[in-house]
């Protein structure tokens, strides 16, 4: 058509596979008001993306669980806080947990989440059985996520725990009882007894312990863990 701009000429397919490049969510949105084409390219372009992270982007619940939504071959999610970052809540959670993609997760972050709780957590997470990476330091999760992790997720390899003080050793034997492929554990800052730690080597002998250098001593004076 005359006067028609080159890059109107793509096909859609195309179009989406130049947007796919864009990691700026603000960009995408602006991209996706320019006409019904590049709103079409802008969908297109999330559905094939592997990996999303909103660490540092002012999002909410609403835009959040809407991209979410839209990433059909989704297989990597990060929502942790940063200092601008997002401000997810159990009710975002809900909401992603809708998305097609969450049973092809493989890894999810949700560091430093304080507006989440147990309900939002457990919610997402009994969706997502092909998880083998998840990142909820600290939150304020307590053994009851513990226990739908340790149901839900048989894949899962390693799991981030800093600072979650609301867990006990209870939750954490259940978790490495029942997660087989459970290869590292990351504990720094929560308020398990030291001694604790012996017994989850005996369930899973190979199992890695973080931070590295803990005096594990059957023997040893119950202490806590250093809290920061």
């Amino acid at each position: 058509m005359e006067g028609e701009a080159e890059i109107d000429r793509l096909p859609i397919d195309l179009l989406a596979h130049i947007l796919v490049m864009i990691t700026s969510f603000t960009d995408l949105a602006q991209a996706s008001g320019v006409c019904r084409k590049w709103k079409q390219g802008v969908k297109q372009a999330l559905a094939r993306r592997h990996t999303l992270c909103f660490a540092g982007c002012k999002m909410d619940d609403a835009s959040t669980a809407r991209l979410v939504r839209h990433a059909y071959s989704l297989k990597e999610l990060d929502i942790s806080r940063s200092r601008w970052g997002c401000q997810i809540t159990d009710d975002g959670l809900y909401h992603i947990s809708s998305a097609k993609c969450i049973s092809n997760l493989t890894s999810i972050s949700l560091w430093g989440m304080a507006g989440i709780t147990d309900k939002g957590v457990v919610q997402l997470i009994t969706r997502t059985n092909s998880l083998q990476h998840l990142n909820v330091g600290g939150t304020f999760i307590t053994d009851e996520s513990l226990s739908a992790i340790a149901d839900s997720c048989p894949q899962l390899k390693s799991i981030v725990l800093w600072s979650c003080r609301h867990v006990t050793e209870n939750g954490l034997f259940v978790l490495v009882s029942k997660c087989r492929k459970l290869e590292s554990i990351n504990v720094w800052g929560t308020r398990v007894p030291l001694d604790c730690f012996m017994g989850l080597l005996s369930i899973r002998p190979a199992l890695q312990i973080k931070p590295q250098g803990l005096p594990i001593n059957v023997g040893a004076p119950v202490t806590m863990l250093p809290v920061v």
